[in-house]
């Protein structure tokens, strides 16, 4: 029986892999916005294979791996490919240093995650989720096609990618998804989800992307403000704090 068990999850984690594989074989047809919408799919794909894995019984460490890699794959390689093709490739040497700099950054902050996070933990991110960086590059794409039928300002995107690299690796709090929305603080996160959702089925393509930025932008603007009126001193040990009880995406894998 728990064999059974664990062949759930890790059904969604392979549809995760897949997404991300048939969204490089889209990148290289030029179908780049289809790529944009498969990595899309693999995260809600990947939302979906702890939360499975959790109502069975079957985490495990090898579940937990396999997450990575597959986040690796989708969140990583994938929006590399796609920004690479569709802009960086003509930026020459240094359009594919600056894809090698944001794998290595997912990598980095995968692997990092896989030694310091404990699944029990429902505390915020340490740093931007991989997925998160994903779906801002993308997003921007998705945004850009449906304003302007075609990707305009492809500096936005060389700078987004050079900083989302940053983000992943640094020491930045991102809220979580709370489990439970029992303080104040928690239900406005809820009415705030319930607005962005709301947003996005009116039109997906033309507020996903606003969406995501507002997220991205709060994160850096609250940790501005701890730096400048609580000191670095006490944003320091904050961050060395929530290091000890790091955790991962809100499915408890990543």
């Amino acid at each position: 029986m728990s064999n059974y068990r664990c062949f759930f999850p890790g059904v969604f984690t392979m549809g995760n892999i897949i997404c991300g594989f048939v969204s490089i074989l889209s990148v290289f047809e030029g179908n780049f916005t289809t790529a944009c919408w498969l990595i899309i799919l693999a995260g809600f794909l990947d939302a979906l294979d702890g939360r499975v894995a959790r109502l069975s019984g079957a985490t495990s460490q090898f579940g937990v791996e396999l997450d990575s890699l597959a986040d690796f794959l989708s969140f990583g390689v994938a929006p590399a490919v796609l920004v690479y093709t569709i802009k960086l490739s003509s930026m020459g040497k240094w359009g594919w240093v600056i894809s090698v700099i944001f794998i290595t950054a997912a990598s980095y902050r995968l692997a990092r995650y896989n030694l310091l996070a404990d699944t029990d933990e429902k505390k915020d991110f340490l740093g931007m989720p991989v997925p998160l960086a994903a779906f801002g590059l993308i997003s921007y794409v998705i945004f850009s096609y449906r304003i302007w039928g075609e990707l305009q300002y492809g500096e936005v995107l060389v700078s987004m990618i050079i900083g989302f690299a940053f983000l992943m690796v640094s020491q930045i709090q991102y809220d979580a998804l709370p489990e439970r929305f029992s303080s104040k603080c928690d239900r406005v996160k809820l009415a705030a989800i319930i607005i962005a959702v709301v947003a996005v089925f009116i039109d997906s393509r033309l507020m996903l992307f606003p969406i995501v930025a507002s997220y991205i932008l709060f994160g850096l603007i609250r940790e501005a403000y701890r730096l400048f009126f609580l000191g670095v001193g006490k944003v320091s040990a904050h961050s060395h704090q929530r290091r000890s009880t790091d955790r991962r995406e809100p499915d408890g894998r990543e």
